[in-house]
């Protein structure tokens, strides 16, 4: 059975909700289908945040929006990191089951730089997600 995936189990791995990239204004990223986590329907997804390169005294918040047919999107978020201001790794549980409609999500990111010198924010940073299969 070598090279064979077992009967009902995914032969699809995670994806890039965001691939790394170096923002400096608020944004969203395009919508990804939970479709294309899995074979089987997603039910949770481990959604992970990395930040690679920072500049002092800026904050980063990431939320985790849904919407059934990835045009029209809640308006409050499915779930949220908290505020970040270093680099590192973080992750959060996406329990679905509470939303059964959403079929797309996206990530929607705001930025914000205080003290002197220039006010623009820069973050580099990743946004993966994958199922968990139960």
């Amino acid at each position: 059975m070598t090279g064979q995936t077992p009967a009902g189990a995914s032969n699809k791995a995670g994806q890039f909700i965001v691939a790394e990239t170096t923002v400096h204004t608020n944004g969203e990223s395009s919508s990804l289908a939970l479709a294309a986590l899995s074979d089987n329907p997603v039910v949770s997804a481990l959604i992970t945040l990395g930040i690679t390169n920072v500049v002092e005294q800026q904050a980063l918040t990431i939320s985790v929006q849904g919407s059934p047919d990835g045009a029209a999107w809640a308006a409050a978020p499915l779930a949220a990191f908290p505020q970040k201001f270093y680099t590192g790794v973080s992750s959060l549980v996406l329990d679905l089951g509470k939303h059964p409609d959403v079929r797309y999500i996206r990530v929607q990111w705001k930025v914000v730089r205080w003290g002197r010198g220039d006010k623009t924010p820069s973050f580099t940073f990743y946004v993966f997600a994958e199922p968990i299969q139960s």
